[in-house]
């Protein structure tokens, strides 16, 4: 996939069936739970300038920070464990920077503990969005990711739903309800999922064989802070 041939998006519907763009690696395609550089690259031309500070919180393979570079802006990537050197180790709810300095954060939290990123204990992703404690823990990362933005900016949060076991948790309306108490609201995306695992013909057959629904899509939710 080619940026060139692209434009910045315009619909609540993103579908890039490509993690990545161009000849560049933007993270690693390889890495559990990678987001689609394409999301960054939209949401960056859209809310932020040259120059502008842009944080990640959740930096996984480092994404963010590659498309950031490559599109001028400045970029802090932060991960409880980090996965290379330019990424900083910290945790999502207490960030070592300054109040209001960031221009835009974008961050692709786990949404519950379907992917393993590793064992460190105080890693949000070990807990199960059944638990409630879950969201106890995404409410001190918002809480803080307010703490770091400047006032009149954006954040764009990436996550997605939980069917499993027949039980559904609506973890993107959950969160929504959360930012919601930060932030004023400004629009939701879905972003179409291509690569889950769950997307085989076994497990097509089984959706249909035991009545359930494949995970399709994430929620981009897009927020200001006033």
């Amino acid at each position: 996939m080619n940026k060139n041939l692209l434009s910045t998006e315009t619909t609540t519907l993103w579908d890039y069936p490509k993690q990545n763009y161009g000849i560049k690696s933007h993270g690693n395609n390889k890495y559990p739970g990678v987001t689609p550089a394409f999301v960054i690259w939209n949401l960056i031309q859209r809310y932020t300038s040259e120059k502008d500070l842009v944080i990640d919180p959740m930096c996984g393979s480092g994404t963010t920070i590659d498309v950031c570079k490559e599109e001028n802006r400045r970029v802090l990537g932060f991960d409880i464990v980090p996965y290379r050197d330019d990424i900083i180790p910290a945790d999502a709810r207490k960030l070592p920077v300054d109040n209001n300095i960031a221009d835009f954060i974008f961050i692709d939290s786990p949404y519950s503990n379907n992917i393993k990123y590793n064992d460190h204990p105080a890693n949000i992703g070990n807990i199960s969005c059944e638990n409630p404690q879950f969201f106890i823990e995404l409410e001190k990362v918002a809480k803080e990711l307010f703490r770091i933005l400047k006032p009149t900016k954006y954040i764009a949060w990436l996550i997605g739903d939980q069917a499993k076991n027949k039980k559904f948790t609506p973890v993107g309306f959950k969160l929504y309800n959360i930012l919601d108490k930060f932030f004023t609201p400004v629009d939701i995306i879905c972003v179409t999922r291509h690569n889950q695992r769950s997307n085989t013909p076994i497990w097509h057959d089984r959706a249909k064989k035991y009545n359930f629904y494949l995970r399709g899509f994430k929620y981009l939710l897009i927020m200001k802070k006033e």
